[in-house]
């Protein structure tokens, strides 16, 4: 029998406090970071919105929202444009702040390895081992999900 292996190519960030394992599929574009206009009443996470392409994007930090870190650096930071997974209309992209360059990475199947360890923070999937690092999956759906009610309120 002849098992066909899969790979996917994947991109890791580095946060603040963690580190987050995304396909490559998701990110549209890396950007410099640049200072984002305030979002009255949002949540500590939620660091304000980007203009990009004739958007108006929510540029989050997963560190905060994981409870990784209270404070982001802001030297050297990136921003990675995600394709929002849900269907909402106004939401068709959100931003997450990353401290430098996100890497590529091909990753196969068997080199992926789930690391149970207790409960899982805020916006992530899940926590896995890659290459004798740790990453965590964020569940994009969540914090889609949490984008939309949070900005709704701030409006």
């Amino acid at each position: 029998m002849n098992i066909e292996r899969k790979d996917i190519r994947g991109v890791t960030m580095t946060l603040t406090g963690g580190r987050l394992l995304l396909p490559n599929a998701n990110i549209a574009e890396i950007i410099t970071f640049a200072e984002p206009e305030p979002v009255p009443g949002a949540p500590a996470w939620i660091l304000g919105r980007l203009r990009w392409r004739g958007w108006r994007l929510p540029l989050i930090s997963f560190a905060k929202l994981a409870g990784f870190a209270t404070q982001e650096g802001e030297m050297g930071a990136k921003v990675a444009v995600l394709r929002a997974l849900g269907q909402t209309p106004r939401l068709p992209y959100f931003c997450l702040l990353t401290q430098g360059f996100p890497r590529l990475t091909t990753v196969a199947s068997d080199a992926l390895i789930p690391a149970d360890e207790g409960e899982l923070p805020p916006g992530a999937l899940m926590r896995v081992l890659l290459r004798d690092e740790y990453s965590y999956i964020p569940d994009l759906l969540d914090i889609e999900r949490r984008l939309v009610e949070e900005l709704q309120l701030a409006a």
